[in-house]
This record gives structure tokens, C-alpha cells and sequence, in this order.
């Protein structure tokens, strides 16, 4: 897939997922960042717990695991929030990417 189409593909993802998140109420009123990143932040710890809990079948969607649904739900949360703020996260992923690859091994010899 081409950069160009990538980035196309994640903003019309990213336009229905937004989409969807204010006819269902939750961009009534403007929401702050700091809440946001917190909602994000929650969905990674619920996924914790799937882990924790042997990662079941998804009581929502049982064809994926809990921690696949809770990674589904924090970049919806993702995807919804860079539109509403206009962030070019699929450019940054790309970028991002591009430069992990000049990294060195472990970035030096971090343990985590």
C-alpha cells in the first residue's frame, strides 16, 4: 500500500468512526485532550486484564480475543480523536516507522 493511500484509507476511517461517535452523543460538547488520553489509557488497562484473565473470547465480538477488542477500541478512540483535532496520525506513523529503521538495536540497549 502506498503512503498516499494509507493515509487516505485511515482519514475515511477515521471521518466514519467520527461519524458514528457524535450521532451516538459523544461529541455533544467539546471533549479536552487530557480526558481523551485518559479514555485511551483505559482501554490499554482493560486490555491488561485480558491478559491477566487468559485473554477469553470477547464477550462483544467472539471471533477476537479481549485484547484485540480493547486494542480495536483504543485506536477507534485514536482515530475518532485525530480527525476531531485535524492530527495527521497516519503521516506520523509513517514518519515514525521510517525513522525506527535508523535506530540501533534495542534503541542502545534499553531493557524495555
Amino acid at each position: 500500500m502506498s503512503e498516499r493511500s494509507f493515509i487516505c484509507e485511515w482519514q475515511n476511517l477515521s471521518a466514519e468512526i467520527h461519524s458514528l461517535a457524535v450521532s451516538k452523543g459523544w461529541w455533544d460538547k467539546d471533549r479536552n485532550d487530557g480526558e481523551i488520553i485518559a479514555l485511551c489509557h483505559s482501554e490499554l488497562s482493560e486490555a491488561l486484564e485480558g491478559l491477566r484473565d487468559g485473554n477469553p473470547p470477547s464477550d462483544k465480538i467472539p471471533k477476537f480475543s479481549t485484547v484485540e477488542e480493547e486494542l480495536a477500541d483504543c485506536v477507534i478512540r485514536i482515530l475518532d480523536w485525530g480527525i476531531m483535532r485535524k492530527f495527521n496520525i497516519a503521516g506520523a506513523i509513517l514518519a515514525k516507522h521510517e525513522f525506527n529503521k535508523t535506530r540501533s538495536f534495542r534503541h542502545g540497549g534499553k531493557k524495555f
